[in-house]
């Protein structure tokens, strides 16, 4: 529909070039006035967010921006392709035409006429419809709103000078969880025509405060009554069913935050708030945010308990990011908005770290027990072991991951090039680190301590705190004289072949192998990088999907030496259709080499015949005891009293 009033004349090209160079100063003083937003999420059907967005200006040119640089995320991943329909116009509703920079997607130039001190925004945020285009964060039965999304912001200021408020409307009789509160300071409610509204806050804060919403919602207070500063698990599911929790299983997650709290010693938020969908329509997510965390997982969490273990490590490390990233940030990562590229340097703490914790918070608490985190630790480390990548790329330099995902999110051969390593071997590298700081303190110290001292420090400030290499050197050195410094650059510029395993042998296990897969591995295939299918990474070096697709040829495996390569289907097996239990039991069948592997594979129009040359049997990863080094990591990971 055409807008009323006049076409206002488009901004010469000189002054777009003008605008475009980058660099521009950026200002730490309040914006003048407020940015409003008022979202409307009603339409189910179509999975559109119908948003209309006013905000003060001044006359001249005027830069917008569609967040960039997220927080959590890393890497340049603000999505252009979701917004569509911008509409800008004065208050009194002349349009107002602009153009979108030629090399940044995300910016929006537009030259603002004398006598206009406000402008309207309208657009759409359309919500994926499918994985393949996006995470599907919209269905029947589940919202998720991460507000960046769905505004501009004006460039040159920073994201915690700039005032906002929300107005949100949902579908009838449904809830909404957020770490946004009232203008009151209390929790939000719908008003009669289901219109939510929150209070006042930086733009800063409104990104790193998401929402979730749904039909089918439970709220499960995980503090004792009155808590101060009190943490909440917001339950949503495509059925009630799905979010239908036994006592045990939130006495499992009450445990977290209290372990928690013997870890650090502190609390770094006013509110806590757990976002978690259960849901196979949802998209998965696990996002940190300083008073929340967007959590999602198969409709299984709860009713398959046994089966779901896989996925109970992720509320652990979302949680442990409110100190570790959140917090306590690396100092090149502390940025003051959203076009300011980050530096991942000291991912290997933020993730890392938090990588360790959340793996070793899982069984103290008892989502998980000993014998789950010890198959899920064998099954990282059996991984890395395989990983051939590490001869060529540095840990370090796999921090530099984040800046490859708008191109290189899924890789075909990960196995060669690596991926973001940083989080799984990284519980390799802090194992080290705490086995080392036990064995020399005769068991009187551990990376517990460090872990208070780098994250537990001015309980109840909210303010990000830096810190750079050095601080995590000193802080360990405080703990544990030794030279952290060389320790920790040879374990992140060295290279293998093999995993990083002294932590584990100083441990008390090694690394092993068994022809029968253990329960964690069989049902993880919620874990990153795992799919459904058959798993014969530690054999053959192959893992397939339930339809028989070549998911990954591990690099330098039986089956890369045979020449298969990811994409390709797999027919037969020794001429008969395969399945995975005919490919196990032949892989079974030729130790030896007495019947050899004939595979027969599909790949587009053609198909070929190869011959596997492999004779040692299943092989499925498995911690074994080492009966003569204390059971250290029993300790590392038993319930803090």
């Amino acid at each position: 529909m055409r807008r009323r009033g006049l076409l206002l004349a488009l901004p010469s090209a000189v002054a777009l070039s003008a605008w475009a160079q980058p660099g521009a100063p950026l200002s730490s003083r309040p914006y003048p006035g407020r940015l409003e937003l008022e979202v409307d999420a009603t339409d189910l059907a179509h999975r559109v967010v119908q948003v209309v967005q006013t905000l003060p200006v001044r006359p001249g040119p005027l830069t917008l921006r569609l967040p960039q640089w997220l927080p959590g995320e890393h890497g340049p991943n603000g999505n252009p392709a979701l917004l569509a329909g911008l509409t800008i116009e004065s208050e009194s509703g002349a349009p107002l035409r602009w153009q979108r920079d030629t090399i940044d997607a995300l910016a929006f130039r537009l030259q603002v006429p004398a006598g206009v001190n406000r402008l309207r925004l309208r657009l759409q945020h359309l919500s994926p419809q499918s994985e393949e285009q996006d995470r599907v964060t919209m269905t029947p039965a589940l919202l998720g709103l991460e507000w960046n999304n769905l505004l501009l912001y004006p460039e040159g200021h920073t994201a915690a000078a700039i005032e906002t408020v929300v107005r949100l409307r949902l579908p009838a009789g449904w809830q909404a969880a957020t770490a946004l509160r009232a203008p009151d300071g209390q929790l939000a409610q719908a008003d009669a025509q289901g219109w939510w509204q929150f209070g006042a806050c930086s733009l800063e804060r409104l990104i790193d405060s998401p929402l979730f919403a749904g039909p089918h919602y439970r709220r499960v207070e995980l503090d004792p009554p009155g808590a101060a500063r009190p943490v909440v698990l917001h339950l949503f599911g495509d059925t009630p069913a799905d979010i239908a929790a036994t006592p045990a299983q939130l006495d499992a997650h009450r445990a977290l935050v209290q372990q928690a709290d013997r870890l650090y010693g502190s609390r770094h938020y006013r509110h806590y708030d757990f976002l978690l969908a259960v849901s196979d329509r949802f998209g998965g997510i696990g996002l940190e945010h300083h008073e929340s965390s967007e959590n999602a997982v198969r409709t299984g969490y709860f009713k398959d308990w046994d089966k779901s273990v896989a996925s109970r490590g992720l509320l652990p490390h979302e949680y442990t990011h409110s100190w570790c990233g959140k917090f306590r940030r690396p100092a090149d990562l502390l940025t003051r908005n959203y076009e300011q590229p980050m530096r991942g340097s000291l991912l290997w703490v933020y993730e890392g770290m938090t990588t360790y914790w959340g793996d070793v918070l899982t069984p103290r608490s008892g989502l998980c027990t000993l014998e789950q985190a010890r198959d899920a630790l064998a099954y990282d480390a059996a991984t890395l072991e395989m990983r051939r990548g590490r001869t060529w790329r540095s840990l370090q330099d796999t921090t530099s991951e984040p800046l490859f995902y708008a191109t290189a999110r899924f890789k075909d051969w990960p196995s060669w090039q690596r991926t973001a390593d940083y989080y799984a071997e990284c519980t390799l590298l802090w194992l080290d680190v705490d086995t080392l700081i036990r064995e020399r303190s005769g068991g009187r110290r551990s990376l517990d301590d460090a872990a208070r001292a780098l994250f537990g420090v001015q309980d109840g400030r909210m303010e990000p705190l830096p810190y750079t290499f050095e601080d995590v050197v000193a802080a360990l050195t405080a703990v544990q004289p030794h030279d952290w410094r060389g320790f920790l650059r040879e374990r992140l510029d060295g290279h293998g072949p093999g995993a990083p395993l002294d932590g584990l042998a100083r441990s008390g296990w090694r690394l092993g192998y068994t022809e029968r897969e253990s329960e964690f591995a069989r049902f993880a295939a919620g874990r990153p990088g795992r799919q459904e299918g058959q798993d014969l990474s530690f054999s053959i070096g192959l893992r397939i999907a339930k339809d028989g697709r070549l998911k990954e040829v591990l690099w330098d495996s039986p089956a890369f030496a045979a020449g298969l390569a990811p994409g390709g289907k797999l027919v037969a097996v020794n001429d008969r259709a395969y399945d995975a239990d005919l490919l196990a039991d032949a892989i079974t069948a030729n130790i030896g080499g007495q019947a050899p592997l004939a595979l027969l594979l599909r790949e587009g129009d053609d198909f070929r015949t190869v011959r596997v040359d492999y004779r040692g049997g299943l092989r499925y990863p498995q911690l074994v005891r080492v009966d003569s080094t204390p059971d250290r990591l029993s300790e590392i990971m038993a319930p803090r009293a």
